[in-house]
């Protein structure tokens, strides 16, 4: 029998290599970034075409490499960040492996242009499919430029599989905030088709945080800072008032490197107990340094689980850190006898002295029915020389108007009840929250806010289908600025949202004016602005915690935002449409969450109740 273990050829080994470190478009950059920053670059510029998937350029001004360099960095495990294995314990720099370059010239077409400071002429690599094309001396900038061409061109399956370009872009810029994040000493730009998207000057922490997610951030972080002998503590927490529905802005650093933890990321939201909903999250950038030799990084192809060699430690210095920073900045609502203000202004022995008691003056002389006295009756008119009254005549003739007038027979309020029910069902409000009926078998409770949800849920489905959806003009069409995250989400979902009743365009760089919202939710006192972000906000948190479809997701974001709520005054006429609405819905019964909305009590239950 013939032997039947062999050795996969390069080209192979690189595109099974691929599988795991170049996923999708934001896989390279991710490690093109990593590359730029070990190199020392402190200016960084990202080109992205059609969504990476036709152009992904980086240009640096970092070391640079020599003509061997450039060569040797497109072949497997080849690496100037480890040379021994007791290196491993001691990574400082993001990548480590020597697979990234290699895999990416597996399933691309890829050129480099790189040059070192001390050179006069640079390199320039053409690869195809983990082919070398063309290698010739060439003229360039100090630094490496590499352009990585028609990404997945030999492997089409994997391409099929790529999402929209909005969603690829969308990754793409998740990669691009966590390494601008955590290098604030670093310029980075990112162009995307030709519209710039990030500018990012050098700066410290906190204004890199404002750069990415907008001015209004500025008054929303509260510093975060603790130095121990295990590790030492950095950063920023968000303020509860501004917690969202969805995650993604929650970042850990550890050494630099960004990382998904979840039991780190129980530690802070641990700390907010008390002050935030169980469905909220609060936004934090937190860096931790600690010993290389404590944690392994070695964990993951894609380098974001890390192994700690004393988490529990961790966990215990993160969560009081933060609690401390709650407490040190007045976040949480205190009572502080000491301090409070508002006994300050308390009445005093001396004010209650001062105090004179009112006094009425009146004239004893007074007669309404002289003519000398100087104050006017009803039904008399006076001269503004002289006081002088006399009887007003006018419109006499109107006195016997009233016995013309036909008399009507007065119904009793009670009369007919029947009729009267069967006309319209008379309803009562419990607290503002429940409506309540009175059924044959005994009470029937509706819960009003999940009434609304699920009627207008089932109406926006309609709109999302038959794209009929009519909108109300504003008066002052509204300007909505977006984080370049959500700003490509919106963009994905434009066309369904104008189905929906919003007449909304794009307006500039992460810009959207919207200019008319539902008709459905004309009397909504939600202003556009913050209707538009709640949409957006909810469709995310469907996305990540349902996994719905997208039009779901926006039917179900856009109900829950604009129904009415508990604690909403309803009149009788309002109560019977809603009752009218909710039964004529697909799914009465329950809410778009699937909790119940009807509750019924029958008279057996009510009359066990007042059993002795």
């Amino acid at each position: 029998m013939t032997d039947i273990i062999h050795l996969l050829p390069d080209a192979v080994a690189n595109q099974i290599a691929a599988g795991e470190v170049v996923q999708r478009p934001a896989s390279a950059v991710k490690e093109l970034l990593e590359n730029a920053i070990d190199a020392g670059a402190d200016k960084i510029q990202l080109v992205i075409k059609d969504a990476g998937k036709a152009l992904i350029q980086i240009i640096d001004n970092g070391c640079g490499m020599s003509v061997t360099d450039a060569r040797m960095c497109f072949e497997r495990h080849a690496t100037s960040k480890v040379k021994k294995a007791e290196d491993l314990f001691a990574i400082r720099t993001m990548g480590f492996r020597g697979e990234a370059m290699a895999s990416i010239a597996a399933i691309a077409q890829v050129e480099m242009k790189t040059r070192r400071h001390e050179d006069e002429i640079g390199t320039c690599i053409t690869i195809e499919g983990a082919q070398v094309i063309n290698q010739e001396p060439v003229a360039t900038s100090p630094g490496t430029q590499i352009a990585i061409k028609n990404l997945f061109f030999n492997t089409p399956a994997r391409r099929n599989f790529l999402k929209s370009n909005p969603v690829e872009m969308r990754h793409i810029i998740d990669e691009f905030q966590r390494i601008a994040l955590a290098h604030p000493a670093v310029f980075f730009s990112l162009h995307h088709d030709g519209v710039e998207i990030y500018n990012l000057p050098k700066g410290n922490l906190k204004q890199r945080i404002v750069h990415l997610f907008g001015n209004n951030y500025n008054e929303r972080l509260v510093p975060v800072e603790e130095d121990t002998t295990i590790i030492n503590l950095k950063g920023f927490i968000g303020k509860p008032a501004f917690a969202k529905k969805t995650r993604g802005e929650q970042f850990f650093f550890v050494n630099n490197r960004f990382i998904k933890d979840p039991y780190l990321n129980h530690a802070v939201s641990s700390a907010f107990d008390d002050l935030l909903p169980d469905d909220s999250y609060p936004l934090y950038v937190l860096f931790i340094e600690i010993d290389p030799a404590k944690i392994d990084v070695n964990v993951h192809p894609t380098k974001t689980e890390i192994k700690y060699l004393d988490e529990k430690s961790i966990y215990a210095i993160l969560k009081s850190a933060v609690k401390r920073s709650i407490g040190r900045y007045n976040i949480s609502p205190t009572l502080d006898f000491d301090q409070e203000t508002g006994f300050s202004n308390m009445i005093t022995q001396k004010a209650v002295e001062d105090i004179v008691p009112p006094s009425i003056s009146f004239n004893p002389d007074f007669n309404p029915f002289t003519s000398d006295n100087k104050e006017v009756g009803l039904g008399y008119t006076t001269s503004p020389r002289n006081y002088e009254a006399k009887p007003s005549t006018k419109n006499w003739g109107s006195l016997y108007e009233v016995t013309q007038q036909p008399v009507v027979e007065q119904t009793s309020f009670y009369a007919d009840d029947a009729a009267l029910e069967t006309k319209q069902k008379q309803y009562m409000q419990l607290h503002n929250r429940y409506i309540v009926s009175q059924i044959k078998s005994g009470l029937m409770v509706i819960d009003q806010q999940m009434a609304h949800e699920r009627i207008l849920y089932e109406r926006f489905l309609v709109h999302l289908e038959d794209r009929k959806g009519a909108s109300q003009q504003s008066l002052f069409p509204q300007t909505i600025t977006l984080n370049a995250n959500d700003f490509e989400l919106a963009k994905s979902l434009l066309d369904d949202i104008k189905s929906l009743g919003f007449d909304v365009r794009e307006f500039g760089k992460n810009t959207l004016v919207v200019e008319g919202i539902p008709v459905d939710l004309g009397s909504s006192n939600i202003n556009e602005t913050q209707l538009f972000e709640q949409l957006i906000e909810g469709f995310k948190n469907s996305q990540q915690e349902l996994k719905l479809n997208k039009r779901d997701s926006l039917a179900r974001s856009l109900a829950k935002n604009s129904a009415i709520k508990a604690g909403t005054a309803l009149s009788q006429e309002e109560m019977n449409t809603l009752i009218d609405e909710l039964f004529g819905c697909k799914t009465p019964n329950f809410s778009v969450t699937g909790k119940p909305i009807i509750q019924t009590i029958t008279l057996a239950e009510l009359d066990k109740k007042f059993e002795k």
